[in-house]
């Protein structure tokens, strides 16, 4: 009797066992772990640098993060609410960016040496998420930017590209109950980078990242504009009240910083 008991018990809670085991982490703390090591905050907390070197060393542990992305299907992801598929479509983006400069690391200067004239590494497709072999491009155009309740361009400030030019790698994971305070964090400390966004107080035009050029689709379809964008946004850009409002009526012209494509390495 104890025996088929034990059977019994064994054949109720080993699939539940099994079940959380292979359950992601939305937390996503294993990832936390690894950029709080290796990911840091230059001075005025605006940008970040990376010790690749470090990540190296963490190889294995950053494999094992990006094997419990693989691991999440179709059905569970389209279960969770929209915070939680974005938070971990941002991990992913950027801890999949991660493993592909390591591929090469040291011997590169910038992400486009991954590429050729006729490829480029956004679309080299090298890892496996929701039950398909992805490329960087896949995750943020097709999925992110492509899903159907897409609503927030503010995701332009959270994914990273390896570049001194890129909105910077935060040092903690996203997560989707923390994901618009984060967003708006991103948003303030990019807009709040004097080398990439700035007012131009001779010329009186708004000098911005060429983020919002590339991307002016997604303002002007989800934010009102770039420029209503940036208004909405001018206590990080350092604007006056009156300087904000001509911004929101659109008579201060834009211009586009260079985009700065050096590899965001802690070393030289």
């Amino acid at each position: 009797m104890r025996l088929m008991m034990a059977i019994f018990l064994m054949l109720v809670f080993l699939p539940a066992t099994a079940a959380e085991h292979d359950a992601l982490d939305q937390t996503h703390a294993a990832w936390s772990a690894l950029l709080s090591r290796h990911v840091s905050w230059n001075a005025e907390g605006t940008s970040s640098t990376v010790d690749y070197a470090g990540f190296s060393q963490d190889s294995k542990a950053l494999d094992v993060y990006l094997a419990a992305l693989s691991r999440v299907d179709r059905t569970t992801f389209d279960g969770w609410n929209q915070n939680d598929r974005q938070a971990f479509l941002i991990n992913a983006y950027n801890a999949a960016t991660v493993k592909l400069i390591l591929s090469r690391y040291p011997k590169l200067k910038s992400i486009k040496d991954l590429g050729t004239l006729f490829s480029s590494p956004w679309k080299k497709e090298f890892i496996d998420l929701l039950g398909e072999r992805r490329s960087l491009d896949s995750i943020e155009h097709g999925l992110l930017r492509g899903a159907p309740d897409y609503s927030d361009p503010r995701i332009h400030f959270a994914v990273n590209c390896a570049s001194i030019g890129c909105p910077a790698l935060r040092p903690e994971a996203y997560i989707g109950k923390d994901l618009d305070a984060q967003l708006q964090a991103q948003t303030s400390r990019f807009l709040s980078d004097r080398s990439r966004n700035r007012y131009d107080t001779e010329t009186l035009t708004l000098k911005v990242s060429s983020i919002f050029d590339w991307y002016a689709k997604d303002f002007d379809t989800l934010a009102g504009g770039v420029n209503v964008f940036l208004a909405n946004h001018a206590d990080a850009l350092g604007l006056d009240a009156a300087t904000r409002e001509r911004l929101r009526a659109g008579d201060i012209s834009l211009s586009y910083t260079d985009y700065d494509w050096k590899l965001n390495s802690s070393t030289p």
